[in-house]
């Protein structure tokens, strides 16, 4: 946990420096003093732009290198792959095989400690990614779905759905930056600036958090839209009635597995059924949508 919590630190410090350069730069080469604070929403929105920008991609830039240090992994190459029990050499061949099949550089290949059942792909690139599953999952499911799951998250590489969740977070979070200091900046006029400093920086935050939590509702959409894909795209691989067939047999499973480690797990397994509340706000459709959506594929 506290190693966690470290890299979490030395992240967002990294990126507050990125941004220091980046803004350093903008005023001393180009001459673009940013008035963040005044009425230039010119300024305003390079800020908001840039601040994001240089958060979200070096973010992900990094995410492989995170994803490393805050799991303790096992990796898996042609070197070490005739040590390999079956089911290890079966997300080793999956990867191996799709990405072959794709021409894209096979990802690394890793093996984590979790008693839950998940499993992640993470990196900024398809030639430069990382697919990863837990032992939980390796000693509760049998080889065919493995071979779905490693699909799936294979799926997701193929797509880039890293890269394409970092651009709409970039430009929603850019907005919601934007229009919470637009609109502060308005409030404040039209009080004739009584509440002062602190009430203009009240009203900014508060805008900023409500327009992140309608931004929140259109990125989990979007994901949810890409775990679709996901199936769709492992189902070409793996047939789906194989992978309908597990996603029932995961609707009896007691256990679930978490995503909330740096937002990288790609395919989070939820037995309950939501309600339409936490729906909107749930990165991963419930189990029997995903059935649904598979029965009705055409593969």
């Amino acid at each position: 946990m506290f190693k966690t919590i470290g890299l979490w630190f030395a992240m967002n410090a990294a990126i507050m420096i990125v941004i220091t350069i980046v803004f350093a730069i903008l005023e001393h080469f180009f001459g673009i003093s940013l008035d963040v604070n005044g009425t230039n929403y010119i300024s305003i929105w390079i800020y908001s732009a840039v601040i994001w920008f240089s958060g979200s991609f070096f973010s992900l830039m990094i995410s492989k290198w995170m994803a490393k240090r805050a799991y303790d992994m096992t990796f898996i190459t042609e070197q070490n792959e005739w040590e390999l029990d079956e089911k290890q050499r079966i997300v080793y061949t999956t990867v191996l095989s799709l990405a072959k099949q794709h021409w894209i550089k096979t990802p690394e290949v890793g093996i984590y400690n979790d008693a839950e059942p998940n499993a992640f792909a993470t990196g900024p690139s398809k030639n430069n990614s990382l697919v990863a599953v837990s032992t939980g999952l390796l000693s509760s499911m049998d080889k065919n779905a493995i071979e779905w799951v490693v699909a799936h998250e294979m799926a997701h590489v193929l797509n880039w759905d890293m890269v394409t969740m970092t651009l709409l977070q970039w430009v929603l979070n850019t907005f919601v930056i934007f229009w919470a200091r637009v609109l502060a900046n308005i409030f404040d006029s039209a009080t004739d600036g009584k509440f002062g400093t602190l009430g203009y920086y009240a009203v900014n935050i508060l805008l900023q958090i409500v327009f992140w939590v309608l931004a929140s509702v259109i990125s989990n959409k979007f994901s949810r839209y890409r775990e679709y894909k996901a199936d769709a795209g492992s189902a070409k691989f793996v047939w789906k009635e194989k992978m309908i067939a597990w996603l029932q047999a995961l609707k009896n499973m007691q256990n679930m597995a978490s995503s909330d480690s740096w937002n990288m797990a790609a395919m989070q397994i939820s037995t309950k059924k939501r309600g339409w509340i936490m729906a909107l706000f749930s990165t991963h459709p419930d189990l029997d949508d995903r059935i649904k959506a598979l029965e009705e594929l055409r593969v």
